[in-house]
């Protein structure tokens, strides 16, 4: 491994525990849900509606908190500002642990809602910007591929243990890797230097100082919070900012589709129970794994991250509309393989978006295409879980089960436009645009 990456190692442990707590919980969560609301049913239209307005409320909670965690990692370092969503993972998992009771459910439920506004997405996003503080522009790419390829390794060996794990040891679990991921970055992790020499080159200075200087604000100290009007301006700042957050709204509502509706679907459809979800689940971040740390670092240098994001939705849009047509319970097993591309399309676009600011403000640009993709997953479960629990029921208006899954796979097509005018556009670098809006 490079010596520059290498020199991540200890966020990479990091990532890796407290995606392991995460995701270690999922494939069960669906079967305790259930029990708790509707037992001894296959069908339930409350636990759907139920999953979808967590993930709405999570959804708007890290939409608007998201900008301000990562404007706050840039002016008091990253270290500090991950460390709360990390230790805010402990919470929940302990709930679940000590009991699973319906009242104890309902005590997982609001908790897990409120801490997820935070941990959710600044697990994600926060190790984007400490990858985008150690590495050069050129070893950018790599770098955060490699972050991405950790979280989904977290979740294929989170998976694989659940094969071998109770209900009850799957919450033990998952509060010890949160409380060692916490314990282990506290003691290990290193805050990054990110003070930027007013001689180096004027394309690393904060794009809101440089632009704003004069009308945005009159203090161009770094401690300043940039007000919601300066968040506007470092979009606009780039015609590349502005196709990445259409792609990541898109993104992130074709995401939210897949997080709970796409996993009711097969539980209606087909009969699938944690055991099949362990599985499926375990064959489409396999393959992420394996995109995410071994092509990821070989292809961005030769095709570039906006190719590569194409190829990502176009393969995504594939995924869906198969799964959407499937006959049989074994034709998900076969297309989970299809992630293995299309997971590819987060770290593209992190990559793409973290060259075109400067170094002071990798935290706040991450944070705002997180809060957008975040604000689509608000939408999401208004838009899929009703057409879910339409298209399984005998309401529907004509005989598609999976057109639901359908119109997930549509959003991912939709997103192939804006990525398709970054990769053939002519202004996709932050040198020729610096000067222009704000």
């Amino acid at each position: 491994m490079d010596k520059e990456i290498s020199s991540l190692k200890h966020l990479f442990v990091t990532v890796f525990l407290s995606n392991f707590a995460i995701m270690v919980v999922n494939p069960a969560i669906i079967d305790i849900t259930m029990d708790a609301i509707c037992p001894s049913q296959d069908k339930c239209s409350l636990a759907i509606y139920l999953s979808g307005f967590q993930q709405a409320i999570v959804g708007l909670g890290s939409m608007l908190l998201m900008p301000l965690i990562g404007n706050l990692s840039d002016v008091y370092g990253r270290k500090a500002l991950l460390t709360i969503p990390v230790t805010l993972l402990i919470f929940p998992s302990v709930i679940m642990a000590y009991r699973r009771t319906t009242n104890y459910f309902y005590a997982y439920y609001v908790v897990r809602t409120l801490t997820g506004m935070v941990s959710d997405t600044g697990i994600q996003c926060l190790p984007i910007a400490y990858a985008a503080d150690c590495m050069p522009e050129g070893k950018r790419a790599s770098a955060i591929g490699i972050v991405a390829g950790v979280g989904s390794a977290a979740f294929v060996c989170s998976t694989f243990a659940v094969r071998f794990l109770s209900t009850a040891q799957i919450f033990l679990v998952s509060s010890i890797s949160s409380s060692a991921a916490a314990i282990y970055m506290t003691i290990f992790l290193e805050d990054t230097n990110r003070h930027i020499n007013k001689d180096e080159d004027p394309v690393n200075q904060p794009i809101l100082l440089a632009n704003n200087a004069n009308e945005c604000t009159s203090d161009s100290s770094p401690k300043n919070i940039p007000p919601f009007y300066h968040v506007i301006c470092l979009l606009k700042s780039s015609t590349t900012l502005l196709l990445a957050t259409a792609i990541s709204f898109l993104y992130g509502l074709a995401e939210g589709g897949i997080q709970t509706p796409f996993l009711y679907f097969l539980r209606a459809r087909f009969g699938y129970n944690k055991d099949n979800l362990a599985v499926l689940m375990l064959i489409c971040y396999g393959g992420a794994t394996f995109s995410q740390l071994i092509l990821v670092p070989r292809l961005a240098p030769i095709i570039g991250e906006e190719t590569i994001l194409c190829l990502a939705l176009i393969a995504g849009f594939s995924n869906m509309l198969i799964d959407s047509i499937a006959w049989v319970a074994w034709v998900p097993y076969v297309v989970a393989l299809f992630p293995m591309f299309l997971f590819l399309a987060k770290p593209a676009l992190q990559s793409i978006v973290s060259k075109q600011v400067g170094p002071n403000e990798q935290g706040i640009a991450q944070g705002c295409i997180s809060g957008i993709s975040s604000f689509a997953n608000i939408l999401s479960p208004f838009i899929y879980s009703p057409l879910t629990d339409l298209f399984l029921s005998e309401r529907a208006p004509f005989n598609y089960p999976g057109f639901s899954m359908f119109c997930i796979g549509l959003a991912w097509l939709i997103a192939i436009i804006p990525s398709m005018m970054i990769r053939f556009g002519t202004c996709d670098s932050r040198h020729k645009i610096r000067d222009i809006l704000c």
